[in-house]
């Protein structure tokens, strides 16, 4: 049932973003993210750690990405610093990426209560890696999928 009620959400998302995705098949992560009005802050904070080639690459990869709504909930003068910091900076990008997997929703029910880069999948109430919650699922891109969420997932120290 639960995966019934998954899968009917993830294709209902996939539906209202299918012009977007249609072409976005085309670009890589970074050039979906580039064309995108709700990924400035993490564009620029892939760029400041010089993880833009990396997420250019072959993949694939599945990206868990955070829109600016979510990195502003950590606060301009933190977010400020995080960026100042260049290895605590690609620690919490690379918390956000499964490299060598493309994982897609319909794959998430199998992942319940699993860890992934540390933090628990849980598909009670939508799927949430961590304290973040899905708000997007399946984005294609020709090198791996993205997955939006509302929350910055913040590895343990």
């Amino acid at each position: 049932m639960k995966a019934k009620l998954f899968a009917g959400c993830a294709l209902a998302l996939t539906l209202v973003y299918t012009s977007s995705a249609t072409s976005a098949d085309e670009k890589d992560i970074v050039g979906i993210a580039v064309g995108s009005k709700d990924f400035t802050i993490l564009v620029t904070a892939l760029k400041e750690a010089g993880l833009v080639d990396t997420l250019k690459g072959k993949g694939p990869f599945t990206v868990f990405a955070p829109t600016d709504a979510a990195f502003k909930k950590i606060g301009d003068d933190k977010l400020q610093a995080v960026i100042k910091d260049k290895e605590l900076l690609k620690k919490i990008l690379l918390a956000h990426v499964v490299v060598g997997k493309t994982v897609y929703a319909t794959d998430v029910v199998a992942l319940d209560g699993k860890e992934v880069n540390g933090f628990t999948i849980s598909t009670k109430d939508g799927v949430h890696i961590g304290d973040a919650k899905v708000t997007t699922a399946d984005i294609k891109a020709s090198n791996g999928v993205i997955h939006v969420i509302d929350t910055v997932l913040i590895p343990a120290k």
